[in-house]
């Protein structure tokens, strides 16, 4: 396989970087550190980033197709405004075990998908939600221990998903009309050593990109779930990845320095970076959400 070359877009310096997304409307890279408690704005044009400060920890943060931005945060949703204004929707329940959003994504018909993770290290509490345009909330799969990254097929009959616990990447069979889920099978396996799979997404040609948390890389299976490419990176809490740019030739990855050691971190000085490669294929127009 041949190397990629990995250039720093932004700096280190996020505890945990997540849910990078491409805003073609605006031609920035939108994404959240979830410890640092922020939204983050790239605008590569001119190589500066800007954020948000939030009060509670984001999951992730969507366009919408009236402008602004969809979030799963703390432990419901909200609306954060063009204006900075955060309007909140609705809070998720909660149980014996603490939960808090994590990872999202919208389907083609605009919807919300969003899951959860327990705060206190416990498995099976959370769930994987869909929020419609209405905000009407459905729980879509439960019991989930660690919900991450999720996408759809470019055909939209497939949707990926991602339970990190589960040490593999499941696969859906996917209704868009309605957003009904079946069968669900396993897709691929990332179950060496401590490597967990994170975030995903899914390029033009139907392949599906993993981050590889613990793993300091992402990897690129084919629709048979063939590893075909795998790109490394120089610190090894790879958290998710989207292709962006004009022609969304562009792979942006997040990375995080939340738990290294003093040791780990000056072995790894690039925790905490948004990465950007070009590798050779490209991703897809990120879907926004219908509100």
């Amino acid at each position: 396989m041949p190397s990629v070359p990995v250039e720093i877009a932004v700096a280190p310096g996020a505890g945990l970087a997540e849910g990078p997304v491409w805003d073609d409307v605006n031609g920035r890279l939108v994404w959240v550190d979830v410890v640092g408690r922020a939204v983050h704005f790239y605008d590569p044009a001119i190589g500066v980033d800007t954020f948000i400060e939030l009060d509670e920890m984001p999951g992730v943060a969507l366009p919408c197709v009236s402008g602004g931005l969809v979030l799963a945060i703390g432990s419901g949703f909200a609306l954060l405004h063009p204006d900075g204004r955060l309007e909140r929707i609705l809070e998720i329940p909660q149980g014996p075990q603490p939960t808090r959003m994590n990872d999202g994504n919208c389907d083609a018909a605009g919807r919300l998908w969003a899951g959860t993770i327990t705060t206190r290290d416990a498995a099976n509490a959370g769930a994987l939600y869909r929020l419609d345009p209405d905000l009407a909330v459905t729980v879509v799969i439960k019991p989930v221990s660690e919900s991450n990254g999720i996408d759809w097929s470019p055909d939209d009959r497939l949707m990926y998903y991602v339970d990190s616990r589960e040490r593999r990447v499941d696969m859906f069979d996917f209704d868009v009309d309605t957003g009904a889920v079946v069968n669900r099978r396993p897709f691929v396996a990332i179950d060496d050593g401590d490597v967990l799979p994170d975030g995903l997404t899914v390029d033009a040609e139907g392949c599906v990109w993993v981050a590889c948390w613990n793993g300091a890389a992402v990897r690129r299976f084919t629709p048979k779930g063939l590893v075909d490419r795998v790109i490394d990176f120089p610190t090894r809490e790879i958290t998710s990845c989207t292709f962006g740019g004009d022609d969304l030739a562009d792979l942006y990855v997040t990375s995080a320095r939340d738990g290294l050691t003093p040791a780990q971190l000056s072995r790894e000085p690039e925790a905490g970076a948004v990465f950007v490669c070009s590798p050779g294929v490209t991703g897809r127009s990120q879907r926004p959400f219908h509100r």
